[in-house]
């Protein structure tokens, strides 16, 4: 009897054991994760987001004038997969730490070679960067927050929000330098990649060797009509109407045998009926 008594007793262990471990319950800080391509910069941050909860948060649950986390948990960490520029610092690849420090005549933002850190193990001789800076003042935000904003092929502001308060510093990466590298470094020689470094170089108004990518990609492949346009575009930057919409025409009789294919198809019938009359204009000059 006592054996069934004792067997009842482990079972009843087993299954309350069972019961507990799969209870699901929400995190007073939840895992949070944002991530932020600029130019070809990954920017990554991992953190735990802590609310309000009707709370006094600055000078109070986060003193101060004291070494701050950045978030709940386990530390706040941040990953650039390239090299980037903080505060003109040449901050490497790779993952950091990050605190702050919360100040009533300012804020000072912290980037820590150490990226699993945490307040007791922090060290300042591992700091990267300290950033100098001011809050400003938001609309209630309960749970704390990273976000990107003014994100440019250059840079992003990186911000942390939360209460009514935001602070932000500035990241900056080489995007042209690297975009420059990747074409160099494009050996296979295909048309679509001196079409897509035209296309780069089309959008940073650099026409001449926007127009030399061009020509190489079409030397490979005459008949694509995205390579006929991306160069009727680069003519018309140059006010070279009359070819501008020659190679318009050319690259809508190309796209139209693949209607599918053809997604800037709007863009070029547009182009065709603004540069019609000019490239008129053109001939008619010349004509004179």
């Amino acid at each position: 009897m006592k054996k069934k008594t004792i067997f009842a007793v482990l079972f009843t262990l087993v299954g309350l054991a069972n019961v507990y471990a799969q209870l699901q319950l929400p995190q007073p800080s939840p895992k949070a994760q944002v991530m932020q391509t600029v130019g070809l910069t990954d920017i990554t941050i991992d953190y735990s987001s802590p609310a309000v909860k009707g709370r006094t948060i600055w000078g109070d649950l986060v003193p101060y004038d004291q070494l701050w986390r950045a978030g709940a948990n386990s530390a706040t960490k941040i990953t650039f997969s390239k090299d980037v520029t903080i505060e003109n610092v040449a901050v490497a690849k790779g993952s950091y730490s990050i605190f702050i420090i919360p100040g009533q005549s300012g804020w000072t933002i912290i980037i820590n070679k150490d990226a699993s850190a945490s307040t007791d193990q922090y060290k300042q001789e591992n700091d990267v960067v300290r950033v100098k800076t001011f809050p400003s003042t938001i609309p209630k935000r309960e749970r704390m927050t990273f976000l990107f904003s003014n994100t440019s092929d250059d840079q992003t502001s990186i911000e942390l929000e939360w209460e009514m308060v935001k602070v932000s510093f500035a990241v900056k990466v080489a995007t042209d330098k690297q975009a420059e590298e990747n074409i160099k470094s494009a050996t296979s020689g295909t048309w679509r990649i001196h079409a897509n470094a035209a296309r780069y170089y089309f959008e940073k108004k650099n026409l001449n060797d926007a127009i030399k990518q061009i020509d190489m990609a079409l030397a490979l492949a005459p008949s694509e009509w995205y390579a006929i346009w991306i160069k009727a575009q680069i003519q018309a930057e140059l006010k070279e109407y009359k070819n501008a919409y020659a190679n318009a025409l050319k690259a809508k009789a190309e796209g139209d045998k693949n209607s599918q294919g053809f997604f800037y198809k709007t863009q070029v019938e547009k182009a065709i009926a603004e540069w019609k009359p000019k490239a008129d204009a053109e001939s008619a000059k010349k004509k004179k």
